[in-house]
């Protein structure tokens, strides 16, 4: 799969205020995604567990539907019709993404939601090739072209031109479906009454750190095929998702209290006061095979 990343970073970026045209490609069908988070990269369960114990608690994010079609197959909480299997909710966990200026498609530096891992100077992940980089980021396009779903490198390219997938080879991987995923990818929340609040500031845009340690720690102590979770990994993943303080939630914080309206012009170059001095880790360059 090759594909030229230079200047793009369109898979990890929220460009659609960047973009004429409406942008809506997951939000289609009867289960609508709760959050307003552009191209979630869902982890799997051991990704989840990887991220927590090198101390990135505070990079993850839980990801539910809404779901007011199937009636068998979800469950009401705070007033919200949720997706659910086996009357608990279902969600994802993925990574956050904070408001940063960024550039990218040759435009001028724009407040957008990024990846918490990108760097927004030179648009390239701060985890590839490392053994936290997600298989779906590692595997992407080649997942949608497998399924003959159309890419965000061919979205760039229609709205802004150049050449960004160079070749159309199909991954070999396959993405989990049905019961295969559950306990992997698609987790779920044993106790719905346990989620009282939570699911309202999900909505509201306002979760807390225990909020998201609630379902990241659901996801954690999951088990592949079951909607069982291991009560002693629950606690201890929970403790660390609420005890986390790694560069990326510190950075989190100061680019939501220093950004702009987003869609609104940004200051270049806060990348090193931000997230190197807290720690970032550089990127390799485009000289290189990154």
């Amino acid at each position: 799969m090759r594909v030229n990343c230079e200047g793009c970073a369109g898979c990890c970026i929220d460009w659609r205020a960047l973009s004429p045209t409406t942008l809506d490609h997951e939000r289609r069908g009867p289960r609508q995604p709760l959050d307003d988070v552009y191209n979630l990269v869902p982890l799997r369960r051991e990704e989840v567990r990887r991220f927590l114990d090198a101390g990135y608690g505070d990079a993850l994010v839980p990801r539910l539907f809404q779901d007011d079609n199937v009636a068998d197959s979800r469950v009401t909480v705070d007033g919200i019709t949720l997706a659910a299997i086996e009357g608990g909710p279902a969600f994802f966990v993925g990574l956050r993404k904070p408001p940063k200026p960024v550039a990218p498609f040759d435009t001028d530096p724009t407040w957008l939601p990024t990846c918490a891992f990108l760097d927004p100077e030179t648009l390239q992940c701060r985890i590839h090739a490392s053994d936290l980089y997600p298989e779906e980021c590692a595997v992407y396009p080649g997942y949608n072209l497998s399924l003959d779903y159309e890419t965000e490198c061919e979205r760039v390219e229609e709205l802004f031109g150049g050449e960004r997938l160079l070749d159309r080879t199909p991954t070999d991987a396959r993405p989990l479906f049905g019961r295969h995923a559950i306990g992997e990818k698609v987790f779920v929340h044993p106790d719905p009454d346990r989620l009282s609040g939570i699911v309202s500031r999900l909505a509201a845009r306002e979760a807390t750190d225990e909020d998201r340690a609630e379902f990241i720690a659901v996801a954690a102590a999951s088990s592949p095929g079951t909607t069982a979770i291991n009560e002693a990994k629950y606690a201890s993943a929970r403790e660390q998702v609420v005890g986390a303080d790694s560069w990326v939630g510190q950075a989190i914080a100061e680019w939501t209290a220093r950004a702009g309206e987003l869609g609104t012009p940004a200051p270049p170059g806060l990348a090193g006061a931000i997230e190197l001095a807290r720690g970032a880790p550089e990127t390799a360059g485009w000289d290189t095979d990154n």
